[in-house]
């Protein structure tokens, strides 16, 4: 997971996009990566999005995720 979230960071950054509102590079999920019991309700996730500008942010959860500090 650290390998490809390492090539994602290196590829060109996301655009800017405007609709309906402005959508920042910060704003925009380049990929998700993510790990799960493999149930599509009930079952549990963890990961991570590389965000449009490099960034990273955890998560938590499948449906109801929940960002991780």
């Amino acid at each position: 997971m650290q390998r490809r979230a390492d090539e994602v960071r290196r590829e060109d950054r996301l655009p800017s996009v405007s609709m309906l509102r402005n959508w920042q590079p910060a704003d925009r999920v380049a990929a998700r990566l993510e790990i799960s019991t493999g149930r599509w309700l009930g079952g549990r996730a963890a990961g991570v999005d590389v965000m449009g500008d490099g960034s990273l942010v955890g998560f938590a959860g499948g449906i109801g995720r929940r960002e991780l500090s």
